[in-house]
């Protein structure tokens, strides 16, 4: 055999072989690959929301009562939390609950301003108002668990109280009214109030057909929480005390006192 004929062999099958995929064309399908079963996840803890994201005040005389929902997620669902709330001067609340939904918890605290006569070490003090944090440790309902820490925060205050007096009633117009006041808040030391001392407080005044207060100036308490000022009286109108309140005390507004200019 020539040189050119083995060549042209070659060629030949080497054309014939163009034919196998639509042989193939005509075969069954080839089976998909196997999907990986999914992988359980870690829970997480994505925050918590206290009191409704308000400040607790608690006065001396009535329990404060408010929730802590843990919020996070898991693949199984979360099922249980314990729930810590720890603040100033060793200031430490513990309980624990079921979860409502796979991805909150919410629990209840309550807070006494009186001792705890069972366990001193839960009484409130003067020295625990100020910024507490949210410690939580979540179980899942696949048995996992996660502690978390510092995932909330809010202020347990002290209430406050403020009083108001702008006197005479009714007063000539031009002529001069004397505006008192008293700014107390709540003290678990005692279980009574007391002056709150050298602190901020304006004085407002909203006319009688107003719905708004405009600040005509500020004074500070004295030694014993005292507040006097005098105004010139030039229409009929309302005159209150207002406090901003402190990281450890929580704001007060005074009823507004009417005084008719005649």
């Amino acid at each position: 055999m020539t040189r050119h004929a083995v060549v042209a062999l070659t060629v030949a099958a080497a054309v014939g072989g163009l034919t196998a995929p639509t042989a193939l064309a005509n075969s069954a399908p080839a089976a998909p690959a196997a999907v990986p079963a999914s992988v359980p996840t870690d829970p997480v803890v994505t925050g918590a929301t206290v009191n409704g994201g308000k400040d607790v005040v608690v006065g001396t005389t009535e329990r404060k009562t408010f929730t802590v929902t843990v919020h996070g997620s898991d693949d199984s669902g979360l099922q249980f939390a314990d729930v810590d709330l720890l603040g100033p001067a060793v200031g430490f609340y513990t309980t624990d609950n079921y979860c409502e939904t796979a991805t909150a918890c919410t629990t209840t605290f309550t807070v006494d301003p009186h001792p705890d006569p069972y366990n001193e070490n839960t009484d409130l003090r003067n020295a625990n108002a100020g910024r507490w944090h949210v410690n939580t440790l979540v179980d899942t309902n696949d048995g996992a668990s996660l502690l978390a820490k510092n995932v909330g925060g809010f202020l347990l205050k002290r209430a406050a109280a403020l009083t108001v007096n702008a006197a005479p009633e009714p007063v000539v117009r031009g002529g001069t009214i004397t505006v008192t006041g008293k700014l107390t808040r709540a003290n678990w030391d005692t279980y009574r109030y007391a002056g709150y001392t050298g602190r901020s407080v304006a004085l407002q005044f909203r006319p009688k057909a107003g719905d708004t207060y405009t600040t005509v100036k500020t004074l500070t308490t004295n030694g014993t929480g005292n507040l006097r000022t005098t105004v010139k009286a030039a229409s009929d109108g309302y005159w209150r005390w207002s406090f901003a309140g402190t990281t450890t005390t929580a704001p007060k507004n005074a009823t507004g006192d009417f005084v008719d200019v005649r």
